[in-house]
């Protein structure tokens, strides 16, 4: 069929005379399911294949990632999943869920009715099961909020892509809503202070805070993507927050991936040179990532660790994610009741305005019935 079936008509489900409910839908960019080669190996096909993932021309880049990557990075990077695996399953997917679960609770806390399910743009919960989950819990509004604080065309754009190839296969499409980006969300930065600030009253302040981003390709930037600009910009705004001087903060992009230029300055090489300039302690923060991941918990945890010690630094710290902090459940939770504003979401509706409407669905339902519809 071209189009998907509409969801049964049970179980709070869209149905003839039914009000319809507001969803959140919040995104990250997944994980493999287990720590293993097949699992790493399946996921990473999925994320590897995706044109803005990797701009190579198809033919070039298909032959590249199965006859090379997908024979050769599994093992490895399953290891490496393995080393920072948690007893609930992939960091990223616990620390998503528990965010999910705690907007949610924050959201009804503010009198909002409304249903809040995470989907990932690779592997599971895939984005097409959050969608039917939402729309069989009778969501006709739905907000897509991706947890990527900066724009990318090759993160934030893909929710897009699979988003709209999804209602490109629903007959009845649901009315939407895409948060584009929040680099410079003031909850945002707040919850990014606060973490860095209760983690130097716990262990003291090293000489210099690194602020590692995910790399992207130069020719990113060249064309046009704004994601330097937007991470140059929370690098600013958390420096202020924190009262640093610019002397005292390095902006530095890690992840690096094949032989093509990156964003620059690259974190580990910039770690290694501070070390050899005489800089003996460094605190390290990876504001664009809002939970921990493999990206932060091996490759800045321990790889960057043992590269600055072994060129003669002396004290390296990892400040962890924002992950479940309070002030980031905050903030995350205004940040979509702002984007929800105008869509009705609250709970509390008086007597007479229930009844009223309880009245106008009922007469809306059995028109429909009349006309033909089934229940």
């Amino acid at each position: 069929m071209r189009f998907l079936p509409e969801p049964p008509h049970r179980h709070g489900a869209v149905v003839h005379g039914a009000a319809a409910k507001t969803g959140v839908l919040l995104v990250n960019l997944g994980t493999p399911d287990a720590p293993n080669p097949k699992a790493v190996r399946r996921f990473l096909a999925e994320f590897l294949s995706d044109p803005r993932v990797i701009e190579i021309p198809r033919p070039i880049w298909w032959v590249i990632l199965n006859g090379i990557i997908l024979n050769v990075r599994p093992k490895d990077a399953a290891a490496r999943y393995a080393s920072v695996w948690m007893a609930e399953g992939s960091p990223l997917m616990v620390w998503s869920r528990r965010q999910t679960a705690a907007v949610d609770a924050a959201l009804a806390a503010r009198g909002h009715a409304v249903e809040v399910v995470l989907g990932m743009r690779y592997g599971n919960p895939s984005l097409a099961s959050a969608m039917q989950t939402l729309r069989e819990r009778g969501c006709d509004r739905i907000l897509v909020l991706p947890l990527y604080p900066q724009y990318s065309a090759s993160t934030t754009a893909t929710v897009s892509d699979a988003i709209n190839a999804q209602l490109a296969r629903t007959r009845n499409a649901p009315e939407l809503r895409f948060v584009k980006h929040f680099h410079d969300d003031p909850g945002y930065i707040a919850s990014l202070a606060a973490r860095v600030n209760a983690f130097w009253e716990h262990h003291g302040r090293g000489q210099k805070l690194v602020l590692s981003f995910h790399g992207l390709p130069r020719r990113s930037l060249d064309l046009g993507d704004p994601y330097f600009c937007e991470c140059q910009k929370t690098g600013r705004l958390l420096s202020a927050a924190l009262g640093l001087t610019p002397d005292q903060v390095e902006i530095t992009f890690q992840s690096r991936f094949g032989a093509a230029e990156w964003l620059q300055p690259y974190t580990e090489p910039t770690l290694k040179e501070l070390a050899k300039n005489g800089v003996t302690s460094v605190d390290v923060f990876c504001p664009g990532f809002v939970g921990d991941c493999i990206e932060t918990l091996e490759e800045m945890a321990q790889e960057a660790r043992d590269a600055f010690l072994a060129a003669g630094g002396t004290q390296y710290r990892y400040i962890p994610a924002i992950n479940d902090s309070a002030p980031w459940i905050d903030a995350l939770t205004s940040l979509v009741e702002r984007h929800l504003q105008g869509w009705p979401t609250k709970a509390a509706r008086s007597p007479d305005m229930a009844a009223a409407e309880a009245r106008e669905l009922q007469i809306q339902r059995e028109h429909a019935l009349e006309l033909g519809a089934t229940d």
